[in-house]
């Protein structure tokens, strides 16, 4: 068989072109650190590739949740804090305006003081975070949560769901409270129900907030203490109507129980002077800050109005106590997401370098065997060079004599 020149000159460049393809991709590998430049390389390793990088942007969206959930929350968390010692403030302001020493004057300078804390206060439910967002407003974070009426009442215009946000495949948190969750929707009186003086009373009896002494016998329906005298009362229940569910003789400052409850009457209430018990409602602290200062704001001059003064001060403080124990479960619900963050924080750093370690070892060149590849590919291509040089020179007019 022969061989032309054309055959050898062939195979010898299509032996360097094989050689120098291999010897490129082995220096890119090199170059690079990547062992897979493409699909082609190696189709099953690729695709395991392409699943792990998205697994990667998941890991790395949800880190952009968790952060800004934290940092919501811990405005929260700050806030509610900030709310809790105005509140405190106003509760020693309203203990200091029962001092008997105090006249008319007195409370409404208190009472101007803590309308200066609303306002502190209304600030702090209106907070909004570094994107200019409101907190507490729920689902409509460029509404304003609170406003204030032309008669100084103040009303939630926020809406009732709350954020959830995703940071992890199976968890997602709430990056706020709703203002009615932490502001608004708060157990009035005793938390089971409230106590409160007629305010036609002429006598000067004193009720307090009352106790439940035996839940499983508690009605909670509308009640009615009235005195027949100075030292004789009966219940009534006005909820079904006219029912006496107890009496008997006044003493003051001994409890007068009925029901599974006890209230407490001290002072000396007037003949057909008369005191509400009712089931516990919701209110707003705003609500009972702003009966405070109007409770504040009146004359007190008689025995009568003092009376319904302390009665009404009693009732305040109560309720404040209320809203302060009512705005530490809502912070302690932000500090246990706050935890739980942390927590799926480092579940995700984890997670984030498991998914590298994977991914290096399907894609990351081995450097050692690499190099050794790519000295040896040098070597056949010098090779196959120097031998298409030699055998390009040979030629049968070398051997002929003219």
């Amino acid at each position: 068989m022969r061989v032309s020149t054309a055959e050898i000159t062939s195979q010898a460049i299509q032996a360097i072109d094989n050689q120098s393809s291999a010897l490129q991709i082995t220096q890119n590998e090199v170059s690079t650190g990547l062992a897979v430049q493409n699909a082609a390389d190696n189709p099953v390793a690729a695709s395991q590739i392409v699943q792990l990088e998205q697994q990667q942007a998941q890991l790395t969206q949800y880190g952009t949740n968790l952060q800004s959930a934290q940092t919501r929350l811990s405005l929260e968390e700050s806030s509610l804090a900030t709310a809790t010692t105005t509140l405190q403030s106003i509760r020693d302001l309203a203990v200091q305006a029962g001092d008997a020493t105090l006249n008319d004057t007195d409370r409404q300078q208190i009472a101007t003081q803590i309308q200066t804390d609303i306002q502190s206060l209304l600030g702090t439910a209106n907070t909004q975070d570094s994107n200019g967002e409101y907190l507490f407003s729920g689902y409509s974070t460029q509404t304003q949560p609170f406003v204030t009426d032309s008669a100084g009442n103040v009303s939630y215009e926020g809406d009732s769901g709350s954020r959830l946000i995703q940071v992890s495949p199976n968890q997602s948190v709430a990056d706020s409270d709703t203002g009615a969750t932490a502001f608004m929707n708060i157990a009035a009186g005793n938390g089971s129900f409230t106590t409160a003086a007629n305010a036609a009373n002429t006598g000067s009896g004193i009720i307090d907030s009352g106790s439940v002494v035996d839940s499983a016998q508690w009605v909670p329906d509308n009640y009615q203490l009235t005195f027949t005298s100075p030292t004789n009362y009966q219940i009534t229940d006005t909820t079904t109507g006219t029912t006496v569910v107890a009496n008997g003789t006044y003493t003051s400052g001994t409890a007068i129980q009925f029901d599974g409850v006890e209230v407490t009457v001290s002072g000396a209430p007037a003949a057909g002077d008369s005191f509400n018990v009712a089931p516990s409602g919701n209110q707003s602290m705003f609500a009972t800050l702003s009966q405070l200062t109007m409770a504040l704001s009146q004359p007190a001059d008689t025995s009568a109005s003092k009376a319904q003064l302390a009665t009404s001060l009693a009732s305040a403080l109560t309720n404040i106590d209320q809203d302060v124990s009512h705005l530490s479960t809502v912070s302690a619900s932000v500090g246990a997401r706050l935890n739980m963050l942390t927590a799926q924080a480092t579940t995700n750093t984890a997670t984030s370098t498991t998914l590298t370690s994977q991914q290096s070892n399907l894609q990351d060149v081995d450097y050692a065997s690499a190099v050794s590849t790519l000295n040896e590919q040098m070597v056949g291509l010098q090779a196959a060079e120097q031998s298409y040089a030699a055998v390009a020179q040979l030629s049968l007019f070398k051997y002929l004599t003219f």
